[in-house]
């Protein structure tokens, strides 16, 4: 989030710093450090699993304040019901768009390169036993109970109950009825800005903390799973993390290119969240710093407000590449031969189903699981073939769901006519100064 500051201290060159001292770097260590000891030591890396899931507790302890913070004083300074309407039919007509185009890159890439085909799997040879949790889990992921899920019990549990859409929910009320209220919302509105100010100082604080927890967290996956776990099924592996690539750098990078900007360049700028995102595997443990640095950026809040946690719930493009994707490998690996038909449905479906699932790790297969109770032919205990290296396949989802959402903030705010283009030059060209205000910096660069 944007600090109230005096402007001209965004153009003032910042003083370069040591290298050692970047988060990016800290973190990238890191996440070299905990492969090798949980390459080397399993046992110890497996033990130091609380350290990664502490840290990533204490981002989520953050992330409903700054949500409905952020939000309800954003839409607050919007004003207009009118201009807040138009924001969120484009917000989901380009989150539409792209996660739909998502899926069929997958279904595509599946049919061509076809990852699963010759492994001929005998389903009665599977252990179904290993995905009865995720089928469990999977039927109660209903449509409506998903929508019903949005409502909170009480105004206050929506803040407190972990959930991404309800913390925006009550955002968007709190916010709609702050623009309707006068003198009073306008004290209101006052205060809850300066509140925010101190949330992003605790963001900041936290950020200081990430290279512990992607440490505890790569040294438990690579000590749990191990890495020879990833040649068992390279090729599923591999063709998962091309296409992402591939949908990344072209189909996301075009759409870049036409708001005027670089891909690459935003890559870069966001460094530091994505080797988090990596490290930790939870998109979420980046979402704080992503809505302060799209905002230094030159987004306006209202749009990083709406854009950015809605789309970590419908604009999951590294969730709907892996679920076309693995359920066509699931079946070409067990003999199963979808028409066109089938896949169409299997299409359809997917675009409902993946709707809920939010940015944490597991999710993606949870909802993987719920999309093939729908296409009886293909065996759903066949997702036990995956089960083992879903975890790895989980980083490049989080990683993709990261950058389509920073890049859907950005392109709806030039929709908006609510992007400063030279505040987005500097952030991206590394000439965007750190915020004096904040005596703990997270990383700006």
């Amino acid at each position: 989030m944007a600090v109230p500051i005096d402007s001209t201290a965004l153009r003032q060159p910042a003083t370069p710093r040591p290298w050692w001292t970047h988060l990016y770097v800290q973190v990238l260590t890191a996440i070299a450090a905990g492969v090798l000891l949980g390459h080397f030591w399993p046992e110890t890396g497996v033990a130091l699993k609380p350290i990664g899931d502490g840290f990533i507790k204490l981002v989520k302890m953050i992330i409903a304040p700054v949500i409905f913070l952020t939000v309800s004083t954003g839409i607050a300074s919007v004003g207009e019901s009118k201009a807040l309407g138009r924001l969120t039919l484009k917000t989901f007509a380009y989150f539409l768009f792209f996660s739909t185009l998502a899926l069929i890159v997958g279904l595509i890439i599946a049919n061509v390169f076809q990852p699963g085909a010759g492994m001929n799997i005998d389903p009665a040879t599977l252990n179904a036993g290993a995905v009865a949790d995720y089928q469990a889990k999977a039927h109660e992921a209903t449509l409506t109970g998903f929508l019903m899920e949005i409502i909170p019990t009480t105004f206050v549990s929506a803040l407190t109950s972990g959930s991404i859409l309800q913390a925006l929910f009550v955002a968007v009320l709190f916010g709609i009825a702050l623009s309707h209220t006068g003198a009073a919302g306008a004290a209101v509105l006052a205060m809850l800005e300066k509140v925010s100010v101190v949330f992003f100082r605790i963001v900041a604080m936290l950020m200081r903390f990430a290279p512990i927890g992607a440490f505890g967290a790569m040294a438990f996956t690579i000590g749990e799973y191990g890495v020879e776990s990833l040649a068992n099924l390279g090729k599923l592996i591999a063709t998962f993390y091309l296409t992402s690539l591939f949908f990344v750098l072209v189909v996301l990078g075009a759409m870049a290119r036409v708001a005027g900007f670089s891909i690459l360049r935003l890559i870069a700028y966001l460094k530091a969240e994505l080797l988090l995102v990596l490290g930790t595997s939870s998109s979420e443990a980046a979402l704080p710093s992503l809505m302060e640095k799209l905002e230094r950026a030159g987004c306006a809040k209202p749009v990083v407000g709406l854009v950015v946690p809605t789309g970590y719930s419908f604009n999951l493009d590294g969730t709907n590449i892996y679920m076309t994707l693995a359920a066509l490998f699931v079946a070409q690996a067990t003999g199963v031969h979808l028409g066109l038909g089938e896949q169409v449905a299997l299409l359809l479906v997917a675009m409902v189903s993946s709707k809920g699932a939010a940015g944490v790790t597991g999710a993606g297969f949870i909802t993987l699981a719920a999309t093939l109770t729908v296409v009886p032919s293909v065996p759903v205990a066949g997702l036990a073939l995956i089960l083992g290296i879903d975890r790895f396949m989980s980083e490049c989802r989080a990683l993709t769901n990261f950058i389509g959402n920073a890049l859907a903030a950005i392109v709806v705010a030039k929709w908006e006519r609510a992007l400063d283009e030279d505040a987005l030059d500097r952030a991206l060209g590394g000439k965007l100064a750190p915020i004096a205000a904040l005596p703990i910096e997270a990383d700006a660069d």
